[in-house]
């Protein structure tokens, strides 16, 4: 099974891993947060005189205090070029079905319908079962992108109502795991298979150079794919830095094309380069 390509994401912030390569830094915090984009600033000043807090200043090498900030957003109406910016709003279930009836023809006519991501959509998930079940009684494609790390009561709970499941597996070996996105893996493992007896699956790979690229790592995550039971493809995501597609082989390890070849060989699944 593969989502629909009229499926629309809706981001969650809140993650409980702290992955190196992450690219959306900003979905790890749960509560909305106000992002300084440096480039885009032209120093005018503007937001520092508006801010009733002190929060902003050019003096601070982050120009943010996160101490003094209370995220009410005055800076960002005033900035004449969006380099503040608030990331995250608060929403019921009905705000979200009221945006994606917009495209409600277009769901029924292609079948498609809403993925969850993050963020991780688990970290919220009663917020998360609830907006699957309100999609569901409208007809509507669900899928759901996660890093399985939550409880096996959310797991029972929620997954029923998602027809796709995309997790990642980021490395088998704990080590590595617990090192590069500061959590241990058992419970993600546990979780993803039994999200694999629940619903379908596609299984994605992060290829991170010198990270999980080495034959030994990527043998083990074909081995334990092969445990999961509704498992439809796999596929791998190269890696790139924030603002950057592509990704650099480094030294000894496998490339891009040889990681797919040692999936190919171990698992006998068909796989897709993303």
């Amino acid at each position: 099974m593969m989502a629909p390509a009229s499926a629309r994401s809706r981001f969650f912030k809140g993650c409980p891993l702290a992955c190196k390569w992450c690219s959306n830094p900003e979905s790890q915090r749960p509560q909305p947060e106000l992002i300084y984009k440096k480039s885009d600033c032209i120093r005018c000043g503007k937001c520092v005189e508006v801010c009733q807090q002190q929060a902003l200043s050019a003096g601070n090498p982050f120009f943010i205090d996160r101490e003094r900030c209370i995220q009410c957003g005055k800076c960002t109406a005033v900035c004449p070029t969006q380099a503040l910016e608030m990331k995250g709003k608060r929403m019921t279930v009905s705000d979200v079905i009221r945006e994606l009836q917009k495209e409600e023809n277009l769901f029924r006519r292609s079948g498609g319908g809403i993925t969850l991501s993050g963020g991780e959509p688990l970290a919220q998930p009663v917020f998360a079962r609830e907006l699957l079940k309100a999609c569901k009684a409208k007809g509507w494609h669900t899928a759901m992108e996660t890093t399985g790390m939550t409880s096996k009561a959310v797991i029972e709970d929620v997954f029923p109502w998602v027809d796709l499941a995309l997790t990642d597996i980021k490395a088998v070996n704990p080590t590595i795991h617990q090192l590069n996105t500061g959590v241990d893996n058992r419970t993600i493992l546990e979780n993803l298979i039994r999200i694999s007896f629940i619903t379908h699956v596609i299984v994605r790979i992060p290829v991170i150079p010198g990270v999980n690229d080495s034959p030994e790592e990527i043998r083990s995550i074909a081995e334990f794919a092969r445990l999961m039971s509704g498992v439809d493809t796999i596929h791998l995501l190269p890696y790139h830095t924030f603002g950057e597609n592509k990704y650099t082989p480094a030294g000894p390890h496998l490339s891009h094309g040889r990681c797919r070849l040692t999936l190919r060989r171990q698992h006998g699944q068909p796989e897709k380069n993303r």
